[in-house]
């Protein structure tokens, strides 16, 4: 992995050498080799272990019998599965190597002790003893560990020197050392500048790095917080907040397992590409305990990752749509019957559309309609009992009515099971969002939601707003009861030609904004059978939730959240100056009901180690007019290159290759050519170039992601197309560690 010097421009860097050459840098490596190689070697034996206990696990228990199973031969299944699954997991994580098992070191004394009188710790994801039980690793999280982390020249913390160590795998390819007191003692080799400041120069990848080794103090008071409550992570870009919000994951499932590991862990980011960039964290500190999952991804049984135009994001994620959606929800299923007529134990039975609407509404105060379709058929007889005069016998009046195959019918239509994404596919209508949003929702707002909703049905695809209109229609409905029911919805696609009674009936009308890949021919049926595959299942309780870019959740989705954390500990890691949601009072209301009760504590991180100096200064210089209050962190690298800013004239294709083909030479690391939609098509060409290295992203994709260099192009339609404005330019603005080029078409 290259790295470059502080402090001196990168235009043209030779490849880096595998190790570090001066001999007595070579030296330490050799001797840090050593010991990680009898790290492996323990890790490859206990892996065998491992093995055998699994091996012994499967071969107890076994029995030939049939029928009837003994107490003792029922107690060898249950250990049989108990030490398979301890054991099958033990040699998971074992045979996991992931880059720097052993990642750091402690030399403990005092600055006079001698070398047999220091102790020494090797830090690691993993702990690791030899056969006589003595420690080869720590575990970075356990309590013996926390020095490597806390320790400064001022509380040394009983450490001389701390080392960090780069890996390639399971070999050593070079150490930086920080000293912790005045003077060296003679038998100490302190070597490098610094550990932070060497990883701080790496090349970044597609996935987010394991910067677990380079952790500072203030951060590791954040990871090792109390777990009850609430604890929000703040600071600027480039701060280090999404590290130390997932290492705190990994810290509370080791420190309190049975809790954590029972109860799972949440992890929600903004987008898919957010979660592929980290997917690599928690599993690489040895924890997969967790669920990771973008704001499209929170409902279980749907998906989406398509966005809104703001104005209608705006709409859906306001905590006005949901008295829209009450309103939905109250309605009887499209195609239902509007009266009642049977013969009961003899006598005719009238309800008319009004006697209904009173029946639907008792049920509905106190059950979930998928939930209620005895107490809706018990209140239909009860309504049915008093409109023929409560004449005859009760008794054999209700025996009827049960028995009744007319009954059977019309509840089947009357109060069918339903499903949420359902009832929103009824707002494709224009007409029908006016009736339903009367007194919510402007004429231009109900066109507006009725547009998009007919977006989804011609794409096939739900935006990542609906996923919580889908959430709280569930909540007010309940999951559906019919097992029976087909994955492609409740209908055949057969039975789906007339979608006019489903409110649709102009699937392409509206769709001028829809960009180029959101706009695949596909049949309304085929569409509507994609929007409703899958089965939704009940909101999962965690027993901790972590929100990454906590700043761009509106109300609907912290309420969706927060269905899923009734009973949890939360961390919450957010910076509003960077938020892509507008209303941050409105959405500031629905987080803090989120947390109603709770513990809080707050930690601040201050230092921009990310960005170098120069291209944050210009981040900085764009945000500050227009958000005064922007929490503005200092940046403590320099590259001596100022990021270029300049107008396009000619070709932006050809503009921004040139950008490219300058920064690939520039940097060894990963590059990015952020565009808006208006110009994703013309540069798709360019995702994939220079050897892979270079990927082609949207603004909003950006969230939580860093590359090397940046290529940004139009600031100005980045501003015009994103529901934060500014503030998603000065994310993008700040995704860049040692390069950017911005460019402006005329």
């Amino acid at each position: 992995m290259t790295t470059h010097p502080e402090g001196s421009p990168t235009t043209s860097p030779g490849p880096s050498p595998d190790v570090d050459t001066a001999p007595e840098v070579a030296r330490e490596v050799a001797a840090e080799q050593a010991h990680v190689d009898r790290v492996y070697e323990e890790l490859a034996k206990a892996s065998v272990r491992a093995g055998d206990v699994e091996a012994e696990g499967l071969a107890r228990g076994r029995t030939d019998r049939t029928g009837d199973v003994r107490d003792e031969e029922m107690t060898g299944l249950f250990e049989r599965d108990a030490l398979v699954f301890a054991a099958t997991r033990r040699r998971a994580m074992i045979d996991t190597q992931y880059e720097g098992l052993v990642f750091g070191r402690l030399d403990l004394g005092t600055e006079d002790s001698t070398a047999a009188e220091r102790e020494v710790r090797h830090i690691g994801r993993l702990g690791v003893r030899d056969d006589d039980y003595e420690p080869l690793v720590v575990d970075w999280r356990a309590p013996a560990a926390a020095a490597f982390y806390r320790a400064t020249p001022v509380d040394p913390m009983g450490v001389v020197r701390r080392r960090v160590l780069r890996c390639r795998g399971s070999r050593v390819v070079g150490v930086e050392d920080d000293l912790m007191v005045p003077l060296a003692p003679e038998d100490i080799v302190v070597v490098g500048d610094g550990a932070l400041m060497a990883a701080l120069t790496r090349s970044r990848g597609r996935q987010m790095r394991d910067i677990v080794a380079t952790i500072q103090a203030h951060q590791d008071e954040a990871i090792r917080a109390p777990s009850r409550g609430v604890t929000e992570i703040s600071g600027g870009p480039g701060t280090g907040k999404t590290v130390v919000a997932l290492h705190r994951a990994a810290y509370l499932l080791y420190a309190e397992r049975r809790r954590f590991e029972h109860g799972g862990i949440l992890v929600i980011g903004p987008s898919a590409a957010y979660t592929a960039y980290i997917e690599r964290v928690l599993p690489s500190l040895g924890e997969e305990s967790v669920a990771l999952r973008a704001l499209g991804d929170v409902v279980d049984g749907v998906t989406a990752t398509r966005p809104d135009t703001p104005e209608v994001a705006a709409v859906k994620g306001s905590l006005r749509i949901r008295r829209l959606l009450s309103r939905v929800a109250a309605r009887p299923p499209v195609g239902a019957p509007d009266t009642f007529r049977a013969f009961v134990a003899g006598q005719a039975v009238r309800l008319d559309h009004d006697a209904l609407r009173r029946v639907r509404a008792e049920v509905l105060r106190g059950h979930q309609h998928n939930l209620a379709a005895q107490a809706a058929r018990s209140a239909l007889s009860e309504a049915a009992w008093r409109s023929v005069g409560r004449q005859g016998d009760r008794d054999d009046f209700m025996d009827a009515f049960d028995a009744s195959r007319d009954v059977d019918d019309f509840m089947a239509s009357w109060w069918r099971q339903l499903d949420p994404r359902e009832l929103l596919l009824t707002l494709t209508d224009t007409d029908h969002v006016y009736a339903v949003s009367r007194g919510v929702l402007d004429h231009e707002e109900g066109a507006a939601i009725a547009w998009s909703f007919r977006e989804a049905l011609e794409t096939g695809a739900w935006s990542v707003a609906d996923i919580a209109l889908i959430d709280d229609l569930l909540a007010r409905l309940g999951p559906v009861q019919d097992a029976e029911r087909e994955e492609t919805g409740f209908y055949d696609i057969e039975e789906l030609d007339d979608l006019s009674a489903y409110g649709v009936t102009d699937v392409r009308a509206g769709l001028g904004r829809a960009t180029p890949s959101t706009r695949a021919v596909i049949t309304p049926a085929d569409a509507r059978g994609r929007l409703l595959a899958g089965r939704l299942e009940r909101a999962s309780g965690y027993a901790h939730v972590l929100v990454d870019e906590a700043q761009d959740l509106s109300p609907m989705q912290w309420r969706m959240v927060a269905r899923r954390g009734r009973s949890a500990s939360w961390t919450v890691v957010g910076d509003a100056a960077q938020a892509s949601w507008s209303d941050l009072d409105e959405a500031g209301r629905a987080r803090e009901e989120a947390f109603a009760g709770l513990e809080r504590r707050a930690f601040h991180m201050d230092t921009n180690y990310r960005n170098a100096r120069e291209i944050f200064d210009h981040a900085r210089d764009v945000i500050l007019p227009l958000v005064p209050d922007a929490d503005i962190p200092l940046a403590v690298r320099e590259t001596g290159v100022e990021p270029v800013d300049r107008v396009v004239e000619g070709s932006l294709m050809h503009e921004t290759s040139d950008a490219l083909e300058q920064v690939l030479r520039e940097v060894d690391g990963s590059v990015a050519v952020i565009t808006p939609r208006r110009w994703a098509d013309r540069l798709a060409a360019l995702d994939g170039a220079g050897d892979g290295r270079v990927q082609l992203v949207d603004p909003l994709s950006t969230k939580g992601l860093e590359w090397d260099a940046t290529v940004v192009v139009d600031p100005d339609a980045i501003v015009e197309e994103s529901p934060g404005g500014v503030r998603v330019l000065y994310v993008v603005l700040t995704r860049a560690a040692h390069r950017m080029h911005v460019l402006r078409p005329t």
